[in-house]
């Protein structure tokens, strides 16, 4: 059995004490690739390190995620370029628009993701969207994109059914992490209605821990609880459901 992680931020601090182990947890309950989303020029060298460590497990994106940009957001674009002038990426992310914790930069950050998408599109990449209480402001940038080329995962997927068909319909898989096993999630309740082939997995450890973890640091080897969860929803073995969604994030990564 082979579980796909789409999103985790291995090279995160939470980490510094026990990475290998938790990779090797990972790793012995079946999850066997982890997809790393980039958030701005700082994590870089970590990504690239874990990379070189893990070649065959570990496969990287690039991008600058919306809570990363501020005043010096252009300087944040030019690295991403660069970055991508002299090697090459699984997708373009981790992108999108985040409207939580400040409103202060919306119009930079919609500027930074549609430029993001495009830059996808130059290299035939799939997207991987961040959206936190933004989903209009990241359906406007989407729909003033849409293309056959834009495709990509919607990660950490929180919105109700329509929107889930919304995102569907402008390409996009649904990335399902934690939130399904929460008691108010919601997303459990709707999730069997769309067809499995539009779902991939991911932890986006070291945060969202599904229960019996809420609460506490999140892990790759999480996968597999999600991935449980869902062969509850769909009422399909474990085994399918991890070769599913694992297809899936073949069809975005290309790998």
């Amino acid at each position: 059995m082979i579980l796909t992680d789409t999103h985790t931020h291995l090279y995160s601090e939470e980490f510094d004490q026990d990475r290998n182990e938790m990779l090797q947890r990972a790793i012995t309950a079946g999850v066997s690739r982890f997809f790393v989303p980039s958030i701005d020029s700082n994590s870089t060298n970590q990504m690239y390190a874990l990379e070189q460590q893990y070649p065959e497990h570990i496969f990287l994106m690039m991008g600058l995620h919306p809570t990363y940009v501020k005043e010096n957001y252009l300087e944040e674009l030019a690295h991403v370029e660069a970055e991508f002038a002299k090697r090459s990426f699984c997708a373009v992310g981790e992108i999108g628009i985040d409207l939580f914790w400040d409103k202060t930069f919306l119009k930079e950050q919609q500027h930074a993701f549609q430029h993001q998408i495009q830059l996808a599109k130059k290299y035939h990449l799939g997207i991987n969207i961040h959206c936190r209480d933004a989903f209009d402001e990241v359906f406007e940038v989407l729909e003033s994109e849409k293309a056959t080329d834009l495709f990509g995962i919607f990660h950490c997927f929180t919105g109700d059914l329509s929107q889930a068909q919304r995102a569907i319909d402008l390409g996009m898989k649904l990335g399902i992490g934690g939130v399904a096993t929460f008691k108010n999630g919601k997303i459990d309740q709707f999730l069997n209605q769309i067809e499995l082939q539009h779902i991939v997995l991911e932890t986006d450890a070291p945060y969202l821990a599904p229960v019996p973890y809420r609460g506490k640091r999140n892990e790759s080897a999480y996968t597999k609880l999600i991935a449980e969860k869902l062969a509850e929803l769909y009422q399909l073995p474990l085994e399918e459901i991890a070769r599913i969604t694992t297809e899936n994030s073949k069809a975005i990564f290309g790998i």
